[in-house]
């Protein structure tokens, strides 16, 4: 099996882990995705995250986040992938369920959340959606 798409990897991986209600799920560390990560962190959805070194590239660790034994990711989809980007200007990034969900962007000014993207007045590669 090719990994063509790391980040819909990682993006499974949490959505199975949080649907097994395993308290954390590891993958290939790169700074993208340890960038989705802090993000995650920041808005509430995951618990934490660690790296750890290994011989290779390292571990990314997650530590899924449940409120009363549920999980608090219930989706996250992969919008922009390796044979289709999709770019949104700053007026055009998109609101996830009404606000109650979160785009996370890839940026001039890096990796950021759609709200943070709207505050900051940039777009960018709409990575992918959670909520």
């Amino acid at each position: 099996m090719s990994m063509t798409d790391p980040i819909a990897d990682m993006l499974t991986r949490i959505r199975n882990g949080s649907k097994a209600r395993h308290k954390r799920v590891d993958m290939p560390l790169s700074n993208l995705k340890l960038d989705i990560a802090r993000r995650l962190l920041d808005n509430g959805y995951i618990n934490n995250f660690r790296l750890i070194r290994d011989s290779k590239q390292g571990i990314l660790r997650i530590y899924l986040r449940y409120h009363e034994g549920r999980p608090v990711i219930l989706g996250m989809k992969r919008i922009s992938k390796p044979g289709r980007r999709v770019y949104a200007g700053k007026g055009k990034i998109p609101r996830i369920r009404g606000g109650l969900g979160m785009a996370i962007v890839s940026t001039s000014k890096g990796v950021m959340s759609d709200t943070q993207a709207r505050d900051e007045g940039v777009g960018g590669e709409v990575l992918c959606v959670v909520w």
